[in-house]
């Protein structure tokens, strides 16, 4: 079997198509995924001690993020508009790396996977803080975005 036999995406002609779900049963589905920025010491205490001259940066970067789940199908082409049931984006100050970790887990009951959408949520995360943070230094470096566990339809569960 070539890999083209394998990719939904590619209809016989391998022209890309949005994959054909409406014979496929609703089932809960949840993804999780995560990733981080790392950050300079200055931008660090700022986010920390809310003292970034744009405000709340990981108040802001939740909203973003969440924002992101509920548009993912607008800006990633061959998504599936989903009814996404909750969005959850949470952050973790990592003091011994001078980073701060995004995690977002999102909720469906619906006929395709919320992959892409935790990964946009956690990614448009990521770059608010970014945003936010560049007129202290615009070093930062974004890494580590990936899915963490995957559950409903019927590939399973992924747990990386």
């Amino acid at each position: 079997m070539s890999t083209q036999d394998k990719l939904t995406h590619f209809d016989a002609a391998g022209n890309a198509i949005m994959v054909d779900v409406s014979d496929k049963a609703e089932t809960h589905r949840e993804a999780t995924a995560s990733g981080r920025i790392k950050v300079s010491p200055e931008v660090y205490e700022a986010i920390e001690q809310g003292t970034a001259q744009k405000g709340d940066v990981l108040g802001t970067a939740r909203i973003a993020g969440i924002l992101a789940a509920k548009a993912t199908s607008s800006v990633i082409p061959l998504c599936h508009p989903l009814p996404i049931a909750k969005c959850s984006v949470d952050f973790q100050m990592l003091d011994a790396e001078c980073a701060v970790e995004a995690r977002a887990t999102v909720k469906v009951t619906g006929q395709t996977g919320v992959e892409m959408e935790a990964l946009h949520a956690v990614s448009v995360a990521l770059l608010t803080i970014y945003d936010m943070c560049k007129a202290i230094d615009k070093r930062m470096e974004l890494d580590l975005i990936h899915l963490e566990r995957k559950s409903g339809g019927k590939s399973g569960v992924f747990v990386r």
